[in-house]
């Protein structure tokens, strides 16, 4: 290429008909961005709708509870959907997620350990609500799944995934332990807590810390999408684009562990949320992380807001209504055993 014709490329013009090539290619992404978007809206919608007595237009103080639930769970979903686009990106493998890799069930737990050493009076652990507690079960989670899942010196997938499916296993029994040791008066509130609930007065510490870190993790991994665009290929690549894989990886194990932390605070464990998100993402955008850092958290979001009215809405005997967890586990579950088939474990 001649320097004149650089020129014309680097300022931006092009050939006849060049032009109008792009703008077509790009109609497909700009409409995938639609219907992200326009999916988030409908969900809040049918949640604001729809309560614990049927459909309708909520009065004001009814409009509270609802917009209190709407961003509990716009908070916790988001989060779970950014935390899985982050694990994926670390082990370069599909089928990570929060709840499959056990980082939910880390977090629950260390959560549930936090509020059973409050009730002995020690109310100053959980003084945050037990997020720094839940985002240090999440992180030692993953550090433990990972460590558990290489075999000569790398990881292999299918044994990370079986590493995952333990750790979440002992994890979720020892929860089961320690609301057995809780106070009668505090073991109902624990137990739902850990079946999935969307609260419509959340608290306003863990709410507020849980937004302010989906937020800043967010604005970092839009600056470093790059890095995680690299951290998906081979590690002499990756390396010789200029990425700093160990240290990438080890923030990328504290910041999905704080992320997914933060979501079990305010919601409980939740499966599949993390896992569903950032795959409709890529299937509608591409495998570039600029855009699944973006599109994940508000698929996340849309999912459990939908997951939560889906849930309002389904008729069962008597009063009560199912846990929110339920919900994303029977809808998310038979997603995941297809990628696992379509994959076969595989990592990419």
């Amino acid at each position: 290429m001649t320097a004149q014709g650089a020129g014309r490329v680097v300022s931006g013009s092009s050939a006849p008909g060049e032009g109008r090539t792009l703008s077509h290619r790009s109609r497909p992404r700009v409409a995938a961005w639609c219907l992200i978007v326009a999916t988030l809206g409908l969900a809040s919608l049918l949640r604001i709708l729809i309560g614990a007595r049927g459909w309708s237009w909520p009065a004001t103080d009814i409009m509270d509870l609802r917009m209190g639930a709407l961003v509990s769970a716009a908070v916790a979903g988001a989060s779970l959907g950014l935390s899985g686009v982050l694990l994926q990106a670390l082990l370069r493998n599909p089928l990570a997620s929060p709840f499959v890799l056990g980082l939910s069930s880390g977090a629950g737990l260390a959560v549930s350990i936090a509020a059973l050493v409050a009730s002995w009076g020690a109310a100053w652990v959980i003084a945050d609500g037990g997020m720094v507690a839940a985002s240090v079960g999440a992180a030692l989670a993953l550090v433990l799944v990972v460590a558990a899942g290489r075999r000569h010196g790398a990881i292999d997938p299918v044994t990370l995934l079986l590493a995952g499916v333990v750790v979440a296993s002992v994890a979720g029994a020892m929860t089961i332990l320690v609301q057995y040791l809780m106070p009668p008066s505090s073991r109902g509130d624990l137990m739902a807590w850990a079946m999935g609930r969307i609260p419509e007065l959340p608290e306003r510490v863990p709410l507020v810390t849980g937004a302010a870190l989906l937020l800043a993790i967010g604005a970092w991994s839009v600056r470093r999408a790059r890095w995680l665009d690299a951290a998906c290929t081979a590690d002499d690549e990756a390396m010789s684009l200029g990425v700093d894989l160990p240290a990438l990886r080890w923030r990328l194990v504290v910041l999905s562990g704080a992320l997914a932390g933060a979501s079990v605070v305010l919601c409980g464990p939740i499966a599949f949320v993390g896992f569903v998100a950032p795959h409709v993402a890529r299937l509608a955008l591409g495998a570039g992380h600029r855009g699944l850092v973006i599109a994940s958290p508000i698929l996340g979001a849309a999912l459990l807001i939908g997951a939560d009215a889906l849930r309002l809405a389904l008729p069962l005997p008597g009063s009560g209504k199912v846990p929110v967890a339920v919900v994303t586990a029977i809808l998310g579950g038979p997603i995941f055993l297809w990628v696992l088939r379509r994959h076969g474990g595989r990592g990419g």
